[in-house]
């Protein structure tokens, strides 16, 4: 299997921490955020992993060297420009000749990557979207009005959604809907497969999942690290 990681954003909400050092390569325990998923994707069957750089790729170059470390095989490419988080599998266009794995670079998941796969290829979809199911907190008071009169009322509800997870599995021809050279996102290419009426299968997943966006998910990934729920005990053969 082949994977590709997207670790060129600047990590804006995480700042100061990002202002020296990139989102992907923050420590969680003993271990970065990237290199956490490079070894669960290792353990998953992944051989060969890209990585999508920009901001401050001298850093993650000088960390990641060719992969043998981990026994990976690992490439990187340099965008000039922001190109989004669909825009640089372009980059990598002649070397994603079979389904591969797209993931952002700053989740923490307990995935199972071979799963998502077969799950992919078994459902003849062009694309598969992981999402992750989440409640939200709502800090108001909600109405319901029939003929300009309350009806009822609920105290600060939760709310129920399915969120994009972040990770997903592509065909190659995914890659053609993406313009050259420009910032295109995921969304934009599912709303694309979508106006075409293409199919996308729907992978929900029931692992750990955590995206490290804001100083308190980065806090939390550090306890879930200490209970081992991302850690070298885990892994597998």
């Amino acid at each position: 299997m082949k994977a590709v990681i997207l670790a060129g954003g600047l990590g804006e909400r995480l700042r100061p921490l990002t202002k020296i050092i990139p989102k992907p390569l923050l420590p969680v325990g003993e271990q970065s955020v990237l290199e956490i998923t490079l070894l669960a994707m290792k353990n998953y069957g992944v051989k060969e992993i890209l990585i999508a750089l920009n901001y401050q790729s001298e850093l993650f170059r000088a960390f990641l060297g060719d992969g043998s470390r981990w026994e990976l095989t690992i490439s990187c490419s340099q965008e000039q420009a922001p190109l989004g988080t669909a825009g640089p599998l372009r980059l990598f266009a002649d070397r994603l000749t079979e389904p591969f794995i797209v993931m952002n670079g700053d989740i923490l998941t307990s995935l199972d990557f071979r799963d998502i796969m077969k799950n992919h290829i078994d459902s003849g979809a062009i694309l598969t979207v992981a999402t992750k199911g989440i409640t939200l907190p709502l800090r108001y008071g909600i109405i319901d009005t029939e003929q300009g009169r309350i009806c009822s009322v609920r105290e600060k509800p939760n709310l129920y959604a399915e969120v994009v997870a972040g990770i997903y599995v592509c065909n190659p021809s995914v890659i053609s809907v993406i313009p050259e050279g420009a910032t295109y996102s995921m969304i934009d290419v599912i709303k694309y497969l979508l106006d075409n009426q293409m199919l996308i299968n729907h992978y929900p997943l029931h692992d750990y999942w955590l995206d490290i966006g804001q100083m308190e998910d980065y806090e939390r990934a550090q306890e879930l690290y200490a209970q081992g729920i991302f850690s070298r005990e885990n892994e597998i053969s």
